[in-house]
């Protein structure tokens, strides 16, 4: 399950399913929580109170890279630590079922950049305090912070001039340099 370079955790994504708020939508539905280390489901009911009904939608793995340790740390470092998920319009009109939950990231990097898309949705989830420091664990063996080193200027002159670029001595068809009220002298008006 844990290798040097990732880990991966198998993590079960529970989405509720609400009335429509309006004529137009007749379903709302969310992702509400997660379930770290849970088996295999599809849509799955928990639970139901009235017309809000809670599913097991989907269980996918969570995958951690080394090289991503800096946008965990920005996902941990939020007021409510979350794990992004990303869901996308199933295919089929006809399905009870009109979203598919394509993936789970702890990387904040990644979550904005899919949700920049408008093909997709992605909805933050709480992370349970058990996955917390799992992933805490994992940015603890990995991260180095990068140290910042500033650039200095280079140490070429900048007062020379270069021929015949912006020169007005020099007859050119263009130059991108010459001052726009310049004209040449043997131009009769």
């Amino acid at each position: 399950m844990t290798s040097e370079r990732k880990r991966t955790m198998p993590v079960g994504v529970v989405v509720r399913r609400l009335p429509g708020v309006t004529r137009w939508q007749k379903w709302a539905w969310r992702p509400v929580s997660l379930l770290p280390g849970a088996k295999a489901a599809d849509w799955a009911e928990l639970r139901r109170e009235g017309e809000a009904v809670e599913y097991h939608a989907a269980t996918l793995d969570l995958e951690l890279h080394r090289a991503d340790t800096e946008a965990y740390l920005t996902a941990l470092s939020d007021k409510v630590p979350s794990v992004y998920v990303v869901m996308r319009p199933q295919d089929e009109v006809e399905s009870d079922i009109p979203i598919d939950v394509m993936l789970l990231t702890a990387s904040a990097y990644e979550g904005q950049d899919y949700a920049d898309s408008s093909e997709v949705t992605v909805e933050k989830v709480p992370m349970p305090a058990g996955l917390i420091a799992w992933i805490q664990e994992f940015v603890d063996l990995h991260h180095k912070e990068e140290i910042f080193i500033k650039r200095k200027r280079d140490k070429k002159r900048i007062d020379l001039e270069e021929d015949g670029i912006g020169d007005p001595r020099i007859r050119q068809l263009s130059d991108v340099y010459r001052s726009p009220g310049r004209k040449p002298k043997d131009t009769l008006q």
